[in-house]
């Protein structure tokens, strides 16, 4: 997915007056699995650490802009490498 297409993405987590609790976590992990890019807002009177939101949740913050941000599944190491028979 290149960063064009995020613009066209819709947002499918919210997050409101209390910020970032654990249940969003949560929620962004199974978005995540299921997703695999996810776009996130807040309230403007909310203050978010988009960093921590990815660190927290697993995973890789993709971009930022004003109130949202795109964060999608971390690759496995593992999963990039493979064997090849020589």
């Amino acid at each position: 997915m290149n960063r064009e297409s995020f613009q066209d993405l819709k947002p499918t987590v919210w997050i409101g007056k209390r910020g970032a609790t654990n249940v969003m976590i949560d929620e962004i992990r199974r978005q995540l699995k299921d997703r695999k890019v996810v776009k996130v807002r807040w309230l403007r009177n909310t203050e978010i650490d988009p960093e921590g939101i990815a660190a927290s949740a697993g995973a890789a913050l993709l971009e930022v802009r004003g109130r949202t941000l795109v964060l999608a599944e971390r690759q496995s190491h593992s999963a990039g490498r493979r064997s090849r028979n020589i």
